[in-house]
C-alpha cells in the first residue's frame, strides 16, 4: 500500500477511536477540525440531533482576503478566532474539542489556541 494511503488509513483509525469517546450536545457542542493540504475547516456539531450549528473555514472570503501572505498556521489561527466569535454569538462558550485524528501540533494547535483566546472553553 502506498505511504499516503497508509497514513490516511491510520488517521481514520485514530479518528474513529477518538469519536467513540467524544459526543457533543446542545450545552457543549463538538468542535470538529478537518485539515487538508491547503485549507482548514472547523465545525460546531450537536451530536444529539446530528446537525452542524456553525462552521468556519479558510476558504471563506473574509478569512481568505485577510490572509494574503500569511502562513497556513496563521490562517488556522484566524479560523479559530472566527469559530469562537460565531459560537459566542450563538451562546456556546463550552465545547468539546475533536482533533479529528490529527496530531495536536501545528495548524490544529493554532486553531485550538486561537479559539481559547476567543473565549471558548475546552
Amino acid at each position: 500500500m502506498p505511504r499516503d494511503k497508509e497514513a490516511r488509513k491510520l488517521r481514520n483509525l485514530r479518528h474513529h477511536r477518538i469519536r467513540k469517546k467524544l459526543s457533543g450536545g446542545p450545552n457543549a457542542p463538538r468542535l470538529c477540525v478537518f485539515r487538508s493540504l491547503k485549507y482548514i475547516y472547523a465545525q460546531l456539531i450537536d451530536d444529539t440531533v446530528g446537525t452542524t450549528i456553525t462552521s468556519a473555514s479558510s476558504l471563506e472570503t473574509g478569512i481568505k482576503s485577510s490572509s494574503k501572505g500569511l502562513s497556513k498556521t496563521d490562517i488556522s489561527g484566524l479560523v479559530g478566532a472566527t469559530i469562537a466569535e460565531r459560537a459566542k454569538k450563538l451562546g456556546s462558550t463550552k465545547v468539546i474539542f475533536d482533533r479529528g485524528g490529527y496530531e495536536y501540533h501545528g495548524r490544529v494547535k493554532a486553531l485550538a489556541d486561537s479559539a481559547r483566546k476567543g473565549g471558548l472553553v475546552f
